[in-house]
């Protein structure tokens, strides 16, 4: 038991740390985006704001660029390697989530640590990005680098867990991630109920 407490704080930190300075750096790289809407019949060029700030800024109109654009969907962050989709997930962005799995993004795209943004979505208990990422064909028996599926991320009791939840909290508020610890212990089982 003291094992796998370990390798999910060794988890945590890997993946707290990566994700931070990964936005870090995608934010510190953040231009103003035109409001000018694209139009259709122009040869639509990759916009001047990376992904990952559009995800995180939740800037619609940079991401419909960049799915107009037919680039950056899939573009892993050159730290973590997380997917636009994966940050998305990480932070709760449903609406963000949805353009970028319509738009094409890949589904079962793994970041450095083997997570997809199954994994995530589930592990950060956002139940409507895990319906949709399911209804869409993610794959859930893909294992992380720890060996976990995405069910097994929150099939544990939310006490061994809350420490990660915890540090990842502390370390990502300043990003925008607020987390409701009632919340995600309330919401673990539903989403492995979605999982099974």
């Amino acid at each position: 038991m003291k094992t796998q407490i370990n390798n999910w704080r060794r988890l945590t930190i890997a993946f707290t740390v990566l994700t931070f300075l990964a936005v870090l750096n995608a934010c510190k790289e953040k231009k103003e985006s035109s409001p000018d809407a694209v139009k259709p019949t122009e040869t639509v060029k990759q916009p001047a704001v990376d992904i990952q700030t559009a995800v995180i800024t939740e800037d619609t109109a940079v991401i419909k660029q960049y799915i107009a654009a037919g680039t950056g969907l899939n573009t892993k962050d050159p730290i973590g390697g997380s997917s636009p989709l994966i940050s998305a997930c990480l932070f709760g962005k449903t609406e963000i989530a949805r353009m970028l799995i319509d738009g094409g993004a890949d589904l079962n795209l793994q970041n450095n640590e083997g997570s997809t943004a199954l994994h995530t979505a589930a592990f950060f208990c956002h139940p409507e990005i895990v319906k949709m990422l399911l209804q869409k064909g993610a794959d859930k028996t893909i294992r992380n680098n720890y060996g976990k599926t995405a069910y097994e991320s929150v099939e544990g009791a939310f006490a061994e867990v809350k420490p990660i939840y915890e540090s990842l909290g502390n370390i990502l508020q300043p990003m925008g991630l607020r987390l409701d610890y009632s919340q995600l212990q309330k919401t673990r089982p539903v989403i492995a109920a979605l999982l099974r």
